[in-house]
């Protein structure tokens, strides 16, 4: 009997992986990976140098993205019996030799693997991946929380309303699913008194990678990969003079 694993890439550069996942990689013959239709996927991007000349893959296209709200029956039920279908299919793949899926970032922290996961128990392994939102914050050269700082991971996806009263009682703050939710985070972040420490870290540790404060970038200049950040200023030791 073969395996299913899950590798956790990291947040993008290839080199922030772990030992245990740059192995897995580099020696796989069969992996698979979670993409968009007509898209490489972002997961199959990162290991573009890593892979065996002879690997066999597997895209495991999503039915639906942004066609349909995500909240909506239409696309529960599609997605589920997308789920349904690809965890019967990876157990049938590794009746006989090891497949590898792909994820970027963290598994078992908003990937789309989770989803898996629940449906494969007891016949699936997980590597932990360093999350995309730690190599953004990374990216700004500043620390992410000092002292007692409670940071708070949001979703651009929630209400208005919920933004700003989750924003107004945290000390630091990462956003992400931010893509064509821009608008409202910033919306929201103006609201909570936060948009002038706020920024945006788009493609972060990839060779794309673009930083900027987020009142000064429009709208329209946010991609899927990007991570608002809003860094924590609680207590700090002194500086010896």
């Amino acid at each position: 009997m073969g395996r299913v694993i899950c590798a956790g890439l990291g947040p993008g550069d290839p080199e922030l992986m772990s030992v245990r996942a740059d192995r897995l990689v580099r020696s796989a013959r069969h992996v698979a990976y979670f993409r968009k239709k007509g898209r490489p996927g972002q997961a199959r991007k990162i290991v573009d140098k890593l892979l065996a000349p002879d690997v066999t893959e597997y895209a495991m296209e999503y039915p639906v993205t942004t066609e349909l709200p995500f909240d909506s029956p239409a696309y529960i039920e599609q997605l589920a019996r997308f789920y349904d279908d690809w965890a019967k299919r990876l157990v049938q793949l590794a009746q006989h030799q090891d497949i590898v899926v792909l994820c970027e970032g963290d598994p078992f922290f908003y990937g789309s693997f989770m989803h898996l996961y629940i449906r494969l128990q007891g016949r699936v392994e997980v590597v932990p991946g360093i999350p995309g939102m730690v190599g953004c914050w990374w990216s700004t050269g500043q620390p992410m929380t000092w002292g007692d700082d409670v940071l708070t991971v949001l979703m651009g996806t929630l209400p208005e309303d919920d933004l700003v009263r989750h924003m107004q009682s945290a000390d630091a703050i990462a956003i992400m699913k931010t893509g064509r939710n821009l608008p409202r985070v910033r919306r929201a972040l103006a609201r909570a008194g936060r948009l002038e420490q706020a920024w945006l870290v788009q493609h972060g540790t990839m060779p794309q990678q673009q930083i900027s404060r987020l009142v000064n970038t429009p709208d329209s200049v946010c991609p899927y990969f990007a991570i608002v950040l809003v860094h924590g200023q609680g207590r700090r030791p002194e500086v010896a003079e």
